[in-house]
């Protein structure tokens, strides 16, 4: 039986209280909670929507709790997303004032994310009524009726909650969603879009919009964690990916997508069928997705991503050390990924590289490999960070005992290395800024070239920033050697 009473959704990604990610400047509104929001409005409740990922504060949510008097609110974030996968505490502390300010509305509470999936007790002693483990469409279509019949929960799958003693139970993982079909199509008519291409054409140029196609990835490096979607791999068909971006489109005018998938196209045949029914539907558009090495070289997945509009490609390269590669349990080669990216560049399609630093393990060599396999492919941009803890992985419960004192970065520019390392944390926050010195350098001297060739397009730009760079790499090559002789702290 449903009620007249309305369930509000929204989301604790507040893109302005990650300094570096609004910086960058691309924001995307909350995937995974449009997805909710639609399960839910299919499902025949009375949904309101609110997007916090370009709001500074929890002004706006306390004022959605007086506008529509919710009995339910479900804080769910964008699992989609990688940055929410990080945990930052700045997102936590958000997270916690909107649960405060629904708890004086006597509001029943629902979260869903990664940072309350793996510490669901903190969320629950904050005054959360339900978290949820994992996957959600399915949980909440089950979960809302018990919360407003008052029903046991005790048969509910992948929830969290506390008894009527105030005991924390923690049920089974509700298995994955298989048949990604079934699920409604995200709620993209309830999004304010127009703040978001704003802030992409002034900043860029261009709009771009985010498309999952995919969950789960298959592949078990140690370090990367998978609360929400596991180690299962699961995809739409290629026909209603079609239909998002046709519906997408006709929205909001859209001609490049982030298909923010963990692995894209991985089932054989998917993008050869995408290809096709881009073609048959005479679709424009561009995208990029993230991918691996080895992909790239099987079969002819390269020549249907480049033909159906793969703009960019980022590989989680993470190291130029085969060693590293090996520790990390990555299942790549080096010479996979100097043979993928000179074969994307052949095809025109751009190249990007995730880079990890200081994994355990890892000396100076093996970070001197990963220089040099960046200047010698010179990707089209490159994304560093420093090896990082999470929940449930390999590599947390190796380290995990030296977490105490700080075990999660407060945003995504912390970049601090919260375990004992070769180097001690300052040595990897400049290491950082040397890369991408380096990076910009040769950069310059590359447009130097272009130049003479008569290529002037974009140069000018590069060549002040080789010219910026220029006297900081000197100077970060000096402190790098200076941190390095610190050692372990």
């Amino acid at each position: 039986m449903k009620s007249d009473k309305t369930i509000l959704l929204t989301n604790t990604y507040f893109y302005p209280l990650d300094k570096k990610q609004w910086e960058t400047a691309q924001p995307y509104p909350p995937l995974g909670t449009l997805w909710a929001t639609s399960t839910l409005r299919e499902a025949g409740y009375a949904v309101s929507f609110l997007d916090n990922c370009l709001e500074t504060t929890t002004y706006n949510f306390s004022e959605a709790l007086e506008t529509y008097s919710p009995d339910i609110v479900i804080i769910y974030d964008d699992g989609f997303n990688y940055l929410t996968k990080m945990c930052l505490t700045v997102m936590r502390d958000a997270c916690f004032e909107m649960i405060e300010a629904a708890k004086e509305k006597n509001c029943q509470i629902i979260v869903s994310s990664s940072d309350s999936t793996d510490h669901y007790g903190q969320y629950l002693e904050k005054g959360a009524d339900v978290i949820l483990l994992g996957e959600g469409e399915e949980t909440l279509k089950e979960l809302i009726p018990a919360l407003r019949t008052e029903v046991s929960k005790d048969n509910i799958l992948g929830i969290a909650y506390k008894d009527a003693l105030g005991i924390v139970k923690r049920n089974e993982r509700r298995p994955v969603i298989k048949e990604l079909d079934s699920i409604a199509l995200p709620a993209w008519d309830l999004v304010d879009i127009e703040p978001y291409r704003k802030i992409w054409l002034d900043r860029h140029g261009y709009f771009t919009l985010n498309i999952a196609t995919t969950r789960g990835c298959p592949y078990k490096c140690n370090w990367c964690a998978k609360p929400i979607y596991g180690n299962r791999y699961n995809s739409r068909t290629p026909e209603q990916v079609i239909e998002e971006i046709e519906w997408v489109q006709s929205l909001f005018g859209v001609h490049y997508f982030w298909m923010c998938d963990d692995i894209f196209g991985l089932k054989p045949n998917w993008v050869q069928q995408f290809l096709a029914l881009k073609k048959e539907r005479k679709l424009s558009f561009r995208y990029k997705i993230q991918s691996r090495a080895d992909l790239m070289l099987k079969d002819n997945n390269l020549d249907a991503l480049a033909d159906s509009g793969a703009d960019i490609i980022w590989l989680g390269a993470e190291s130029g050390s085969q060693a590293i590669l090996d520790a990390m349990d990555k299942g790549t080669t080096i010479e996979q990924i100097y043979t993928a990216t000179r074969n994307l560049k052949a095809r025109d399609v751009r190249v990007a590289f995730f880079l990890q630093f200081g994994y355990p393990g890892e000396g100076f060599d093996d970070i001197m490999k990963t220089m040099k396999m960046v200047l010698d492919l010179m990707p089209d941009e490159i994304g560093i960070s420093v090896s990082y803890p999470l929940p449930g992985t390999t590599f947390y419960e190796n380290v995990k005992h030296e977490l105490s004192q700080k075990a999660n970065w407060s945003d995504s520019d912390d970049l601090d290395l919260m375990f004992s390392n070769t180097y001690p944390p300052i040595f990897y926050k400049t290491l950082h800024r040397y890369v991408h010195s380096r990076y910009n350098i040769r950069k310059g001297r590359n447009a130097m070239y272009n130049i003479l060739r008569g290529r002037l397009k974009g140069s000018g730009r590069k060549l002040l920033k080789m010219g910026y760079h220029l006297p900081l790499t000197l100077h970060r090559r000096w402190l790098l050697h200076k941190y390095a002789k610190q050692g372990k702290v």
